[in-house]
């Protein structure tokens, strides 16, 4: 199989050489699977594509795509692994599965190379992040089956800087360690670094604002590029927030540079991303919304070949302040296409929810509900402030004020208790879909 490219290099490789590059890997990861992986070689068969002349990049839009659904599928036919790997079942030597945020986790299998590839893409967000064997990165949280810090941790102590794990801790236990370990860098969920903030602020355990760390690197949810979200996030850290994101099936697919807050690079040295029109599967135009695609060229022994992610993006190929040639994503994710429910008419997503939520100073946590009502969706917003506010029912006054605003539509809008909505240490759940059958049809409408 043809070997990487040095990743410090061909970032910066002028456009037609790039895709040259992706071209060879790509052929060699055909060479690899055909064959091998039934999944895939079942899947090319079927759509009478012959992979072994594959000599174009623009070929690939001849390739059926991939979906979650028929990931799981393959999983539920030949239990418990699938079919989507290409070497024997005793090569693998990792296992992690997605969130299941939207119905039963995907399982997935790694070798020590594929592995090693996913944890060479963390590197890269670690470099362009400015993180070296210098830094102390603590990571709050108990690991368990997510890959993302798994191979965060491993790209860490593979660069030389000293990994903290702070897994099975309260909120106060990890800041008494954040107190002590005086780390530079801190890696979790947005969801989480605001929990530390409000936990920090009621217990007075840590003044994080004037505390050692100078960057937080968020992943798992889109709030490190949303505008307000990230603000409170730098405000409160006293730090420098980097994005980034990817998916367990797929990797570490994109990365945020110094130089473009809120964007994203792409890594299009271990990916082949492209953005189609959700409906018609057509190549979209830069700057114009469209679902991102991708196919990762480093994990042979489980890979994804034009899988849909079912992110929402909006690309240009600007060459960035940074001297990086890479696509990059303006915004980040925008939305996920399976995530959008229709109030009245009016298409609602929970980035766009947040968007205006986290304008708020005063609120501290909330949740969304959608319901129906007489044959209708409805939207409910639930928010707990800081303790002490003075004038509540003005603060969700305004909140609903600016979410009439922001999407035109009307919002009930409530104070609850303060603790009275749950707190996470992943992936937030604060979007909640009363019947799930709601959500389902709502994605294909």
């Amino acid at each position: 199989m043809t070997s990487a490219p040095d990743p410090h290099a061909v970032e910066y490789l002028a456009r037609t050489d790039l895709r040259a590059a992706q071209l060879r890997r790509l052929q060699g990861l055909f060479s690899t699977i055909q064959g091998r992986n039934q999944f895939y070689t079942r899947k090319f068969d079927a759509a009478g594509v012959n992979i072994d002349t594959f000599d174009t990049l623009d070929g690939l839009q001849d390739l059926p795509l991939t979906t979650k659904e028929e990931l799981a599928a393959d999983q539920e036919a030949s239990p418990p692994w699938g079919t989507a790997h290409t070497e024997p079942l005793n090569c693998y030597t990792r296992y992690h599965q997605t969130s299941s945020t939207t119905g039963r986790p995907l399982r997935w299998l790694d070798t020590n190379q594929s592995w090693q590839w996913v944890v060479d893409c963390w590197k890269t967000v670690y470099r362009a992040a400015g993180v070296t064997s210098e830094d102390r990165i603590f990571f709050p949280f108990g690991f368990g089956p997510f890959l993302g810090f798994w191979s965060a941790f491993d790209a860490g102590s593979q660069i030389g800087a000293l990994c903290i794990p702070g897994g099975s801790m309260s909120s106060e236990t990890r800041l008494g360690l954040l107190e002590a370990a005086l780390p530079t860098v801190v890696c979790c969920t947005p969801t989480y670094a605001l929990r530390l903030v409000e936990v920090a602020r009621a217990t007075g355990l840590s003044d994080l604002a004037h505390g050692t760390v100078r960057t937080v690197i968020v992943a798992g949810e889109p709030g490190g590029s949303i505008p307000a979200t990230r603000a409170r996030l730098e405000e409160s850290w006293g730090a420098r927030v980097i994005d980034h994101h990817g998916l367990t099936e797929v990797g570490p697919v994109s990365f945020e540079c110094l130089h473009a807050p809120g964007a994203l690079h792409l890594n299009e040295c271990q990916f082949i991303c492209e953005v189609l029109d959700p409906s018609s599967r057509a190549p979209v135009q830069d700057g114009e919304a469209g679902e991102l695609v991708v196919t990762n060229l480093g994990r042979s022994a489980s890979p994804v070949v034009r899988y849909r992610t079912r992110d929402i993006v909006r690309v240009t190929h600007e060459r960035c302040q940074c001297g990086r040639t890479l696509a990059r994503v303006d915004g980040g994710i925008l939305s996920r296409a399976d995530d959008m429910v229709c109030i009245r008419g009016v298409n609602v997503y929970p980035t766009a929810v947040e968007a205006v939520v986290r304008r708020f100073p005063e609120v501290t946590e909330y949740r969304s509900t959608v319901s129906t009502r007489d044959s209708l969706r409805a939207l409910d917003i639930e928010l707990e402030l800081e303790p002490g506010t003075a004038d509540q029912a003005t603060v969700s006054a305004r909140v609903a004020q600016a979410l009439q605003e922001a999407m035109g539509l009307s919002v009930p809008v409530r104070v609850v208790a303060t603790n009275a909505l749950p707190r996470f240490e992943l992936k937030a759940n604060r979007f909640v879909v009363a019947d799930s059958t709601e959500r389902n049809k709502s994605a294909n409408d």
